[in-house]
């Protein structure tokens, strides 16, 4: 292990561990948190950022205010470095009633307006990208998301959470693409991500083709959700303790998996390793890998690990 410690920097083990407790905590309060309309963010541990969709009144309807607010906060988060892990939730009775149609009506007397038809098209793909761009800011976000699901999580529901890393849901929820039952295809990432998601095209098929709804303890059958919790109080409190989990392991290390696992997901076994290697040759060089290291040989205390 002499070799080893020769190449870690001055800031030692013990000079990470030296941080004070009330130092922390200073530096918790003065964490940056975005303020939205539709939704509600909190810091509920150090490095743990918990974001809720917050319009209970309409049952969490997502309106373009929300898909505008949603895409930003996630940028947001992933470009804060003293977020590391995120937990998704709902504030009311319910996650997500879906898109508010009454709020998607009002394009109705906009396209009216446009007589030309290449310019109607323009005006929608134009909205269609931008709904699309706030479900993959989910997905684009080098941190984790940890989204957690209770009762309903219907349509564009669906296409939030399957851009999420983990899953959960309490036993009372259930799920629904709905889409297809107002006339439309699904069209903002719940028919590409889906059938990775579950590994299952067949039964893909038949739930995006009638829409018909499926419950929680089928959704971890076929691994939609990796558990069922019995209340959104238990569920959520053990997703602030995942998250934390993972805030103390090295950020290098959690964001550089995610982005290998989403990057392998699209391209081949080969490609994949091509990638983590490329990335690797340098992240193996930073003082994440070597004081981690250093304290596994030792058998310490796992390293703070320095804002990234």
């Amino acid at each position: 292990m002499s070799a080893l410690s020769r190449v870690l920097r001055p800031r030692t083990l013990e000079t990470l561990r030296s941080i004070s407790p009330n130092f922390v905590a200073m530096y918790s309060n003065s964490a940056d948190i975005p303020k939205f309309e539709t939704l509600a963010v909190s810091v509920p541990k150090q490095f743990v950022y918990h974001v809720q969709l917050n319009r209970p009144d309409k049952l969490n309807a997502m309106n373009r205010k929300m898909w505008l607010e949603v895409g930003e906060c996630f940028q947001k988060l992933g470009d804060n470095a003293d977020c590391r892990a995120i937990v998704l939730s709902a504030a009311g009775r319910l996650f997500t009633a879906g898109i508010d149609l009454k709020d998607f009506a009002k394009m109705g007397p906009q396209l009216a307006e446009i007589d030309d038809v290449a310019r109607r098209c323009r005006m929608l793909e134009k909205t269609i990208q931008l709904y699309q761009d706030s479900i993959s800011s989910l997905e684009k976000c080098p941190k984790p998301v940890i989204c957690a699901v209770h009762d309903a999580c219907i349509g564009a529901g669906v296409n939030l959470i399957t851009a999420a890393d983990i899953r959960w849901c309490t036993n009372n929820a259930w799920f629904q693409v709905r889409e297809v039952a107002i006339g439309m295809a699904a069209d903002v990432g719940v028919l590409q991500r889906l059938p990775k998601v579950v590994g299952n095209d067949s039964l893909v098929r038949e739930l995006a083709f009638t829409g018909r709804k499926f419950v929680a303890d089928e959704a971890k059958e076929f691994g939609m959700v990796s558990k069922v919790f019995e209340t959104k109080e238990s569920m959520v409190e053990k997703a602030v303790e995942l998250a934390e989990e993972i805030s103390g392991l090295s950020p290098v290390a959690v964001q550089l998996t995610k982005r290998n696992l989403v990057y392998s997901r699209d391209h081949s076994v080969q490609e994949g390793l091509d990638h983590i290697r490329i990335w690797n040759q340098t992240m193996l060089q930073s003082e994440d890998f070597l004081n981690a290291t250093m304290a596994q040989a030792t058998k310490s205390p796992p390293p703070t690990f320095s804002k990234l």
